[in-house]
C-alpha cells in the first residue's frame, strides 16, 4: 500500500473551490459583492504568481464563516455543491481515485482551503480522509481565526508527515498530484510526483525533472 495525495483546486477540479466559494457568498449576498469579488480575483492572482500571504488570505476568506451560524453555512454550501462544484467534478479524476483504492492505497486530499469547504468536494469524490486548512471553532460557531498551521506549501509537508505519523504509514512511494509550482515542496519530497494541468511554471519543472503531467478536463 502507498499513499495516493491529491490537492483539490485545479488538480480534482476543473476550478477553484475556494475562489468559488468567495463568488458563490458574493452572489447571494452574504458579503459585499463588489468589495469582496475585488479582493477574492486579487488574491487568486497573487496565489498564481507565488506571491499569496496565506496569513491575511485566511483572514479575509475565514471572516465570512464567523459572521454565520454554521447551521446557515451548511445550507448555503449545499447550494454551492449543487450550482458551482458539481459542474466541475471531473470523470478522469475519479477514474484514478478508484484505481488508487483497487490497488489497496490510502487516498487523501491534501488543499490549503478550508475543511468546511473542501471536506464535502472530498465526499463527492469517496474520499473520507482529508488535510485542508482547519478553521477555528468556539462554542459552536467558527472565530475567523486558524487552528494550527494552514495547509499551505511547506505546511502540507507538516501535516502529511504528522498524519503519517498518527496512523503508522509512511510517505515511501507516495504519489502527489497537483497542479500548482505552490506544491512544489511536498511534489519533490514523494517518490511520484504527478502534475495535473499543472500552471506554467510547474510544466516547465516537470518537463526538466521527466515528471508524469496529465490532463483530466
Amino acid at each position: 500500500m502507498a499513499l495516493a495525495l491529491f490537492d483539490l483546486d485545479k488538480t480534482l477540479l476543473g476550478g477553484d473551490s475556494d475562489f468559488l466559494w468567495g463568488e458563490f457568498l458574493s452572489e447571494i449576498g452574504a458579503v459585499d459583492i463588489n468589495e469582496y469579488q475585488k479582493k477574492n480575483q486579487a488574491f487568486f492572482d497573487d496565489y498564481d504568481k507565488g506571491k499569496l500571504d496565506i496569513n491575511k488570505y485566511l483572514e479575509f476568506c475565514l471572516t465570512p464563516l464567523a459572521n454565520h451560524s454554521i447551521k446557515q453555512l451548511k445550507v448555503w454550501h449545499r447550494q454551492f455543491m449543487l450550482e458551482k462544484i458539481q459542474p466541475i467534478l471531473l470523470e478522469k479524476a475519479q477514474k484514478v481515485i478508484d484505481l488508487h483504492k483497487k490497488r489497496g492505497d490510502k487516498v487523501i486530499v491534501i488543499t490549503a482551503t478550508n475543511s468546511f469547504v473542501a471536506r464535502p468536494i472530498a465526499q463527492a469524490y469517496g474520499i473520507d480522509e482529508l488535510l485542508a486548512t482547519e478553521p477555528e471553532i468556539l462554542n459552536g460557531k467558527f472565530s475567523g481565526k486558524v487552528s494550527g498551521e494552514a495547509c499551505f506549501q511547506i505546511g502540507k509537508i507538516h501535516r502529511a508527515q504528522q498524519w503519517c505519523e498518527n496512523n503508522n504509514e509512511t510517505l515511501e512511494n507516495a504519489y502527489f498530484y497537483s497542479d500548482s509550482h505552490n506544491d512544489l515542496p511536498l511534489l519533490e519530497l514523494v517518490d511520484n510526483p504527478v502534475v495535473v494541468h499543472g500552471d506554467e511554471m510547474l510544466k516547465a519543472i516537470a518537463k526538466q525533472r521527466n515528471w508524469l503531467s496529465l490532463d483530466w478536463t
